[in-house]
């Protein structure tokens, strides 16, 4: 049974994506800063802050132990915070990029470890299309996820020798609770500059990540995917 790690799993998108595999018929591992959200026997869950390093070892090491290996990682989960640059704290700053970027690091740190010797392993990132549209209000948002698409490019080179595969996918805005303040006005700017001018939904998620899993996707790497199409 192959086995995936998917971090922030209580709600939204990363519910729905450990949701989906474990229906595939996958181990699923999440982990959230709260409570699990999932009731299934494939599923196991870690309460812990994904910038917690001792707490993300503990974690990989537990998995260790349970899996043996791990062969997928989605770095689902994220924070974001839409401000005028003047108005954002630096309190906000360091939560955004804490999340965003150390905590994708230490994920795919850890659990590449586990990946040693599967032969097939998958990293997917997470980014935004808030990145390549510059968006208003988005600025350490945005700069946290350009963080994160230089540390999947990266990746991809250094990890390639172990044939692991690191990727990313960018959503366009989807119903969570991450844009619920975004005021529609503001929203409906953002849509006007796709190319296909809709919310996305979790199923255009999955169908991105399901790409990058396959095992014929394993000359596909270092690769940004952003949905909708940035105009």
């Amino acid at each position: 049974m192959k086995s995936i790690v998917i971090t922030g799993t209580r709600k939204g998108i990363g519910k729905a994506l450990a949701e989906h595999y474990l229906n595939a018929g996958w181990q699923v591992a999440g982990c959230s800063r709260g409570d699990s959200s999932i009731d299934h026997q494939a599923y196991t869950h870690f309460s812990l802050d994904v910038s917690d390093e001792e707490a993300v070892i503990k974690m990989a090491r537990t998995l260790k132990k349970q899996f043996g290996k791990v062969d997928a990682l989605l770095n689902n989960a994220g924070i974001a915070s839409m401000n005028h640059a003047l108005l954002t704290p630096a309190s906000t700053v360091n939560r955004i990029l804490q999340t965003n970027v150390v905590g994708t690091f230490l994920f795919c740190r850890e659990m590449a470890k586990l990946m040693r010797g599967t032969q097939a392993g998958r990293i997917v990132n997470f980014t935004t299309v808030a990145h390549p549209l510059n968006l208003e209000g988005e600025a350490i948002y945005a700069a946290s996820k350009a963080a994160v698409e230089s540390l999947t490019r990266i990746l991809a080179c250094e990890l390639a020798e172990l044939t692991i595969t690191v990727n990313a996918v960018g959503p366009t805005p989807i119903e969570t609770d991450l844009i619920r303040g975004v005021p529609s006005d503001k929203m409906d700017a953002l849509l006007a500059r796709q190319a296909i001018q809709r919310m996305g939904d979790v199923n255009d998620v999955i169908n991105a990540v399901d790409f990058f899993l396959r095992d014929e996707s394993d000359f596909i790497t270092g690769q940004v995917l952003y949905l909708g199409g940035v105009c």
